[in-house]
């Protein structure tokens, strides 16, 4: 997601290493990246996950030639990506789904709806915070 809006949606049924994160962004990244800034200069921000932190996924940044934010260590309240995961788990979570498939329909309705409006409250709310420190 960034303030424009959220890219498309990605289900994984594997364990995130940094071959399949790097799979993830090519597919997935990259076209949102496209979509909402063309040529714009943005900076992508992800925590320090190991998939994250791989030196090859490093690589694949540089090799992309995509600016990533320089993440502290131990600070939740920069990602944006909580906030936005609150607000979708309060969406869903009076649907009370029985199987996954119903559960996966949910998330993909209340991801669908998410505004870029929304998305743009979030990252000003996170940048404000940021600031303030």
């Amino acid at each position: 997601m960034s303030a424009r809006g959220v890219g498309k949606l990605c289900f994984l049924k594997k364990t995130v290493n940094a071959a399949v994160y790097q799979d993830v962004l090519e597919t997935f990244l990259i076209p949102t990246v496209e979509e909402q800034f063309g040529e714009e200069d943005f900076i992508f921000q992800q925590d320090l996950a190991p998939a994250h932190a791989a030196k090859s996924t490093k690589d694949w940044f540089t090799k992309k030639q995509l600016e990533v934010l320089a993440w502290p260590a131990n600070s939740p309240d920069l990602n944006v990506i909580e906030n936005l995961w609150a607000i979708l788990k309060r969406k869903i979570r009076d649907r009370k789904p029985t199987t996954l498939d119903q559960l996966k329909q949910n998330i993909a309705t209340a991801w669908e709806a998410v505004s870029a409006e929304t998305c743009d409250k979030l990252v000003k709310s996170i940048l404000e915070g940021y600031q303030d420190h």
